[in-house]
């Protein structure tokens, strides 16, 4: 079955914008690092416990001109640009991509893997699900391993992503915010399994975005 990307000619892009925001990164391997959030809308994947399920419609949110969308970015001056969602990757993401490295910027990319990768990145975190696996060439192509546990079963899907990505690749367990218990799940689980980080939500703990 042939993927569909929602697309729109390079000359008047614009791209469903839920939100933007200066913060810090919360998550992975760039945790506490200076960051610019680009949140697209648009998302089939429908993780039951997700946190953003305002960005499932790209109908819902404005549709944003790519060079405005750039020069937020520009503006704020951050260390890195973190393209996320939703599912980022059900757009065509190579001028966002183009633009955003013509002005300078660093830019990282958060993706479940569901679609085909667009756009060059400096850097690509993949956070699969289950319920809509990553495609198998895209497990070649990232920088970071991120999977959540939301119940001790995800364990077991974590090692199975693992084993597709190159061993260097840096690997991490987060907790499923509402569900507490995982955190002492992936601590105990770490002290036995070392080829494993923990990754932590902190921007939710300190209470920014």
């Amino acid at each position: 079955m042939t993927t569909q990307l929602i697309s729109t000619p390079t000359p008047t892009r614009t791209y469903p914008l839920v939100e933007f925001f200066h913060s810090l990164q919360g998550e992975g391997a760039f945790s506490g690092v200076n960051a610019f959030f680009i949140r697209l809308a648009g998302c089939t994947v429908g993780c039951p416990w997700c946190d953003q399920k305002e960005t499932w419609s790209a109908k819902r949110s404005p549709r944003v001109a790519l060079a405005d969308i750039t020069q937020l970015a520009a503006d704020a001056r951050p260390g890195i640009v973190v393209v996320t969602g939703g599912e980022p990757l059900m757009h065509d993401l190579d001028p966002l991509a183009q633009s955003l490295h013509q002005h300078n910027l660093r830019c990282h990319l958060e993706t479940s893997g569901a679609y085909p990768i667009s756009g060059t990145w400096d850097w690509i975190t993949l956070s699969p699900k289950s319920f809509k696996p990553p495609l198998s060439n895209n497990y070649a192509q990232i920088q970071e391993l991120k999977v959540i546990i939301a119940h001790p079963d995800d364990f077991q899907w974590a090692e199975a992503q693992a084993a597709q990505v190159a061993p260097e690749i840096p690997k991490y367990l987060q907790p499923e915010w509402s569900q507490p218990q995982s955190q002492t799940w992936i601590f105990d689980y770490i002290l036995q399994n070392p080829q494993w980080r923990l990754s932590l939500q902190t921007h939710k703990y300190l209470g920014v975005r």
